[in-house]
């Protein structure tokens, strides 16, 4: 069996996996401005199989409160309606031939609270993500020392640049955070 050996490297980038995660999760949070990816998460049943709405329709954003999906497919209008109707974003959809007009609804201050404690809940879902990250690295180099293959004190160093991964990645975490909070905020 080979021996692990560590790579920083690799944890950077799978901390950099959890920052990613966090950006797509506040992306579909719904903040009173229209955004394509807002109907990320809805699928539609097409041609036998559920298809993301990218898969079957255009999204553009003509108006800051407007979003306007063209389906390229006559057929599957009605599917596309159906599946916006029954996602659980509280959109209306007007259809004027291929073309299905979305109005983003003024949010309440309560709604607005609301968003901003689930977008927390992310935040904290990647901290712990990248702190998960930072316990496998660091168990990898207690073994490594523990086995002989470093030296205590290239584990000591490599620890702290571990550390230091961490505390930058958890730091622009909680800068996602603030601008989103910022946004879903904004009146």
């Amino acid at each position: 069996m080979a021996t692990p050996s560590f790579d920083l490297a690799d944890i950077k980038r799978r901390m950099q996996g959890a920052v990613n995660a966090l950006k797509h999760d506040l992306g579909s949070l719904r903040t009173g401005r229209a955004t394509p990816s807002l109907l990320d998460p809805i699928t539609v049943d097409a041609y036998g199989a559920a298809m993301s709405m990218a898969q079957v329709a255009t999204i553009s954003v003509p108006e800051p409160r407007l979003l306007s999906v063209s389906v390229w497919d006559r057929g599957m209008v009605a599917a596309v309606e159906k599946a916006i109707r029954e996602s659980d974003l509280g959109l209306n959809p007007m259809t004027e031939g291929q073309t299905i007009r979305l109005r983003i609804p003024e949010m309440n201050e309560q709604r607005r609270k609301e968003m901003v404690k689930v977008a927390h809940k992310y935040t904290e879902e990647a901290r712990v993500a990248v702190r998960h990250v930072r316990r496998d690295g660091l168990d990898l180099l207690k073994k490594l020392e523990k086995d002989g293959a470093i030296s205590q004190d290239d584990e000591k160093r490599q620890a702290d640049q571990v550390q230091k991964a961490t505390d930058q990645h958890i730091a622009e975490i909680d800068g996602v955070l603030a601008s989103k909070e910022k946004e879903i905020m904004q009146v």
